[in-house]
């Protein structure tokens, strides 16, 4: 859309904040809407006879096994996997193809497999609220959100006057900064510490920005605390928020970790949606629904006649950033940033997802939502 032009990244002109749609719509399409309907609620009833599964048996019958923690833990992560790939299944993801991916040719991969142990870090890139279902079915790990040392300014930012520009000018325009050029990406807000939060959170939190209002209250911790003392892998979304998928936002400087890292594993992966068809909606949820976020977009999943699909890509560890053999130069090069780690991580998810990396972050998208709410209230 055009009035949102001011939030396409300066050097590639690609929006990364608005959801994507159908290249062309079918006015027969129409004609489905009952049987759209009709195919939502069934799979809605369906999960949500899940949902009550999971409180029975996660929440209340292994409360019996608590006097015997690691039977109630293994218990309950089993339970908690079958039902969260039922409830995957009801999304639509019949089949979630995952394979280990080397950036090197002849690479044998079947050596190196993805088991994230505890106190393990996963790093992806974060597009919807379903790679969370996806990855708690799969590792049951920790989920953490960042919290941030301000909030991003909403104010729209004004472009440096130029005192003399040499040809025809052109006419001028009622939305401010409707050039992409004429914006430039927001500076990076320091990331102070982490709050552990459960599935529910995570998934409630899809879309927004930080400071989240799960972490609001409550005193940050370092990421490495984390780590040590929990018994699970623990996934970070350096992005810190969602985008549709259509590119990389800029990492924010979460690690402050030199490379190789020593003493516990890293494991990189990206997921990658299928563009939205007139039959198959979007999967990426980079917009948070006003209230009850991300249901509205659940039924939008539910209620599509076509299977969505994604492909998630894991990157072989051995060339992993904690694999002994990892060369900082061959990924990074010379760099003056302060996170080896996070800058790493970030070239590693580009090169597996072939993303296209760009120079806006959380920061960004934060005036984006400001302004998207304003618009719509206001329609």
């Amino acid at each position: 859309m055009e009035k949102y032009s001011a939030y396409r990244d300066a050097g590639t002109g690609l929006q990364p904040f608005l959801s994507p749609g159908p290249l062309s719509r079918s006015p027969w399409l129409s004609l489905l809407v009952p049987i759209r309907y009709l195919v939502g609620i069934l799979r809605l009833l369906a999960i949500l006879v899940l949902l009550v599964c999971y409180f029975l048996f996660v929440r209340l019958a292994f409360v019996l096994l608590l006097v015997v923690p690691p039977v109630q833990r293994v218990a309950s992560s089993f339970v908690s996997s079958v039902i969260i790939r039922a409830v995957l299944f009801c999304l639509g993801f019949v089949w979630i193809p995952s394979e280990i991916v080397s950036k090197k040719r002849g690479r044998n991969k079947t050596e190196n497999k993805w088991n994230p142990g505890p106190g393990d870090l996963i790093i992806s890139n974060w597009a919807s609220w379903v790679e969370i279902l996806w990855l708690a079915y799969r590792f049951d790990p920790i989920f953490v959100l960042p919290v941030p040392e301000s909030a991003a300014e909403t104010v729209a930012p004004v472009s440096s006057p130029i005192s003399h520009k040499p040809g025809r000018r052109p006419a001028r325009t009622s939305m401010p900064d409707a050039s992409p050029s004429s914006r430039k990406s927001t500076s990076q807000i320091p990331i102070i510490g982490f709050h552990e939060v459960s599935l529910y959170t995570m998934l409630r939190e899809t879309g927004q920005v930080p400071p989240y209002s799960a972490s609001r209250g409550a005193k940050p911790r370092p990421l490495d605390e984390i780590r040590q003392a929990s018994n699970r892998p623990v996934v970070v979304f350096p992005e810190c928020t969602t985008s549709n998928g259509r590119t990389l936002l800029r990492f924010a400087d979460l690690f402050h970790q030199s490379l190789p890292v020593k003493g516990w594993n890293v494991f990189v992966m990206c997921i990658r949606y299928d563009p939205p068809t007139e039959l198959s909606p979007t999967v990426t949820h980079s917009i948070p629904s006003f209230s009850f976020n991300p249901i509205p977009h659940l039924f939008t999943l539910i209620s599509a006649l076509a299977l969505p699909a994604l492909t998630i890509r894991l990157l072989t560890q051995s060339e992993s950033p904690s694999s002994p053999t990892f060369l900082v130069s061959e990924v990074v090069g010379v760099s003056s940033s302060r996170d080896q780690l996070a800058e790493a991580s970030a070239v590693l998810i580009a090169q597996l997802g072939k993303f296209t990396k760009i120079s806006m972050g959380w920061e960004d998208k934060a005036r984006f939502i400001d302004l998207y709410h304003r618009k719509r209230k206001a329609i």
